[in-house]
């Protein structure tokens, strides 16, 4: 009987998911899908590994749904892949906090602990541990794995993880953790199979997406990112502010009068692509408007983008490579393209016919740095550490 892993890839609305084969060397990809229960009509949508219609079921409400839509996966795949046995379900978990640096067997003590990082990933966190509540009253004997989104940042060192404030925060767990890991281990290892002389350059991944951020690396290795204590920081987002004065929340509390609680929402729901714009957090439609307000928001997106390019670059020391990911990354050709005119005086050039097919490798003849689009597979990524779990057990 062959083994196989279920993963969860909760986002802030919907849950991307994958059914694995893990008793292969790497993990196979049986089928993959939707599950979204924040829809009018929630939906589980199934495909086959290249995409074809498997199945696809709603529920009239959302409060039909109730859970319900995890039974229909169970049993879809018990269905469809009955010689095989369902022996984990991987998630994604956004925050680890200061104790996990790799994937752990979910138990009631863990859970609780990582609950109690709420705070720190408001939009987040909630939406990651729901689906493990959901699946352990569904299957109780089931094993869980979480596979965190600060892992791979977990090595992070001073300066770097550092903020200036006074040293008993930093005891207390206030530092900078980092996000998107999982998305930044697995494009990593990609660029060590398609560019292996490379690896031990100095390296920017650009992960970015409704959700953006930035990954310095070397040897492989995380050593600066430009999100912090949660996943506010760093770039301009589709609905989050990125870096911003302090004073500004300040300001909104103290003279705006505004408590804390509509400033977090103003911050993670209102701020960003929707906020500039005041049009759509969603990039291509703001690509396609000619309204002035959707310009200025995608030039604002562009400019911080470069900007913190140069910044993860004074950490490296320079930059021989970068790499763009993420929904954004991966198909907006015009964001790489402004992005790398920003940073024409890095020595950057895009190749203009290479950049428009998303070739995988973009930057011209000319260019110093060496410029990659490199498609993420955090599904697959989650998939790869619950094996390594499972046979360690």
């Amino acid at each position: 009987m062959t083994d196989a892993v279920l993963v969860l890839n909760s986002g802030s609305s919907s849950i991307k998911f994958g059914l694995f084969d893990v008793a292969v060397a790497e993990p196979a990809l049986l089928c993959k899908g939707l599950l979204d229960e924040h829809e009018a009509k929630p939906r589980l949508v199934v495909k086959g590994p290249t995409g074809e219609d498997l199945f696809e079921t709603r529920k009239e409400t959302p409060e039909a749904a109730g859970g319900h839509l995890f039974a229909d996966v169970l049993a879809f795949i018990e269905d469809r892949f009955g010689g095989r046995s369902l022996r984990a379900v991987g998630h994604r978990i956004v925050h680890g906090g200061p104790d996990h640096s790799g994937p752990v067997v979910l138990t009631d003590d863990i859970i609780a602990k990582l609950e109690a990082l709420t705070p720190l990933a408001p939009l987040h966190q909630p939406r990651c541990l729901a689906p493990v509540r959901t699946l352990a009253a569904i299957r109780p004997g089931l094993t869980q794995i979480a596979c965190f989104d600060t892992a791979f940042h977990h090595g992070l060192a001073p300066p770097a993880n550092r903020f200036a404030i006074p040293r008993r925060f930093q005891a207390r767990g206030v530092r900078r953790y980092g996000f998107h890991g999982l998305s930044f281990e697995y494009v990593a290892g990609r660029l060590a199979e398609i560019a292996p002389e490379l690896v031990a350059k100095r390296t920017i991944i650009a992960h970015l997406g409704n959700g953006a951020s930035l990954c310095a690396l070397r040897d492989g290795r995380s050593i600066d990112t430009t999100m912090g204590l949660t996943p506010l920081d760093g770039l301009v987002m589709g609905t989050r502010c990125g870096a911003i004065d302090p004073g500004v929340l300040l300001y909104l509390q103290q003279h705006e009068n505004m408590p804390v609680a509509e400033v977090q929402h103003l911050l993670y729901h209102e701020s960003g692509l929707i906020g500039v714009s005041g049009i759509s957090a969603d990039m291509r439609t703001l690509l396609a408007s000619h309204e002035a307000a959707a310009h200025e928001a995608v030039d604002l997106f562009t400019f911080r983008a470069a900007q913190q390019v140069a910044m993860m670059a004074t950490t490296l020391g320079g930059l021989d490579c970068l790499i763009f990911t993420g929904g954004i990354g991966e198909h907006a050709k015009e964001i790489r393209s402004a992005i790398g005119e920003r940073l024409g005086w890095f020595g950057i050039r895009i190749d203009a016919a290479a950049n428009e097919t998303a070739r995988e490798q973009i930057s011209g003849a000319d260019s110093t740095v060496d410029v990659f689009v490199i498609p993420t597979n955090e599904e697959l990524m989650i998939a790869r550490h619950c094996a390594a779990v499972l046979r360690a057990m």
